[in-house]
């Protein structure tokens, strides 16, 4: 059985972040997340962007606002996260162990939370984890460092998952779109 891979964004500012925040979500959809966390603020727009991409190309993960992000991961980090015990935190910071050493030290039999922080993390976040994990060492985008973390967690099986329901579907092709359209 694969066990669930959450995604935690925290510090969603609605003003400034939606499109950081939104590539988040799409990347965590694309490649094998379960669920999308969303922390700070309320955002029903951007939620209504991904569901609008769900029902175009098809259904893959559920989306959650997190009024009170560190309690839910405290629950999650220290008690029953499903059948297998505790789940397992990640935490991508540009600050932690490099990904490709630290992935084969990651327990696969428990539910994984990513967590992809914002402007301020909270200290408690590199605490509470489990694994504080970084894909380089310089400031870049964390929407890259989700790909390559959950690339190299899947071992590219991310990117081959199904999809519920699509409406939509791209055929690879060296020149020009293929795409079904279900109707």
């Amino acid at each position: 059985m694969v066990e669930p891979l959450h995604v935690l964004r925290l510090g969603h500012r609605k003003g400034r972040d939606p499109r950081i925040t939104t590539h988040l979500a799409l990347v965590a959809r694309a490649m094998g997340a379960d669920r999308f966390l969303l922390a700070g603020d309320e955002d029903e727009g951007m939620f209504a962007n991904i569901r609008s991409v769900e029902d175009r190309f098809g259904r893959a993960m559920d989306l959650e606002h997190l009024a009170s992000p560190m309690a839910w991961l405290r629950r999650f980090a220290q008690q029953d996260a499903g059948d297998g015990g505790p789940g397992t935190v990640v935490h991508l910071t540009m600050y932690g162990i490099p990904h490709r050493t630290a992935i084969p030290t990651i327990r696969r039999d428990r539910p994984l939370t990513v967590v992809v922080g914002g402007a301020k993390v909270p200290p408690e976040a590199f605490s509470l984890a489990h694994h504080n994990v970084a894909v380089g060492n310089q400031p870049h985008s964390e929407v890259a460092a989700l790909a390559l973390f959950l690339d190299a967690w899947t071992n590219g099986a991310g990117l081959e998952r199904t999809f519920e329901a699509p409406r939509l579907r791209i055929h690879p092709s060296a020149r020009g779109k293929h795409v079904d359209e279900e109707e």
